[in-house]
């Protein structure tokens, strides 16, 4: 018989309560991964090989909290997601610095906390992955992105020199950047209504994602992969 990939690992993934992050717990938790869910949405629970807990990232200590707890219970992570953050489509003078501010804080700041919270015991172990989603809007400028590109660009930015930093010591990083995916964050937007956005039909599903974040992290320990674009097919 055999068993299913991931049997033995733990995986903690940032921002994980719907949408993508869901979708990728779910897909390492059916590869035979312990799940740890991190969202500002859920509750501090435990159920089988999954535990939840209430995090909001751009909280250093609620994320340093947590990451204390998975460290003493389960030695640090194996896989490492960070998903965590949010979609803001405006154009640049219509974005108050309010706005601008929590779009850096939630997807950037937020990603740098939970890296810092966690890569010490990886790299103290001298394996593991970490993986960070971006977007197509990491490389490519869109109208009505600026607050969300400079948020995207910084990720991957951050990515970029985690790579290099990590260089020899066993642990690997991957950029994985899907394009449109239909989620409950379009839902303000309404793609289908907007001249020059991709149709939801045409969108990614989150289950693409993940698919590709399990490709990734199912690679022996001597495969990198450095960045993943996943699009929808033109």
């Amino acid at each position: 018989m055999t068993h299913p990939p991931l049997v033995g690992r733990t995986a903690v993934v940032a921002g994980a309560s719907r949408g993508i992050g869901l979708a990728i717990a779910e897909a390492l938790h059916t590869a035979g991964a312990h799940v740890v869910r991190l969202a500002r949405s859920l509750a501090d629970d435990a159920g089988e090989r999954r535990s939840d807990f209430r995090c909001d990232v751009t909280r250093p200590d609620e994320v340093r909290r947590v990451a204390e707890l998975v460290l003493e219970g389960r030695g640090a992570p194996d896989i490492l997601v960070s998903n965590a953050g949010t979609y803001l489509l405006k154009d640049l003078p219509a974005i108050t610095p309010e706005e601008f501010e929590a779009q850096i804080a939630s997807t950037l700041f937020g990603a740098f906390v939970v890296l810092r919270a966690f890569l010490p015991g990886m790299l103290a172990r001298r394996t593991g992955l970490v993986v960070t989603i971006g977007s197509v809007a990491d490389h490519t400028p869109y109208p009505g992105n600026a607050a969300y590109a400079a948020a995207k660009f910084g990720v991957r930015g951050l990515h970029g020199v985690l790579t290099a930093e990590l260089a020899g010591t066993g642990v690997r990083a991957t950029l994985v950047s899907p394009g449109p995916v239909n989620t409950a964050l379009w839902d303000p937007v309404e793609p289908d209504a907007r001249p020059g956005l991709t149709p939801r039909a045409a969108m990614l599903r989150s289950a693409d994602v993940a698919e590709a974040v399990l490709f990734v992290a199912t690679r022996p320990d001597h495969v990198v992969i450095p960045e993943l674009h996943v699009v929808p097919r033109t």
